[in-house]
């Protein structure tokens, strides 16, 4: 499976345990706008590290994304 499908696997189904609705996950989709709150985020990215063994955002000078297409690129760009 591919890092774009382990990531929508697990927005998915965090926005289910925690009783989310979601919109489709585009690349263009504002995180803000994402049905997903910060608890939902850091479950994800916890999620996310475990499942692929890296973190994107424990750089010091790295910026949070603003949209799904961006938080894809982050991963795509560490796990290569």
């Amino acid at each position: 499976m591919d890092i774009r499908s382990q990531i929508i696997d697990q927005f998915n189904q965090v926005a289910r345990e925690q009783q989310r609705s979601i919109p489709p996950l585009t690349d263009d989709l504002q995180l803000l706008e994402s049905g997903l709150d910060s608890l939902c985020f850091a479950i994800v990215i916890a999620r996310l590290e475990d499942t692929l063994g890296v973190d994107p955002f424990a750089a010091e000078d790295v910026l949070f994304p603003i949209t799904f297409g961006e938080f894809v690129s982050c991963y795509e760009s560490v796990a290569k």
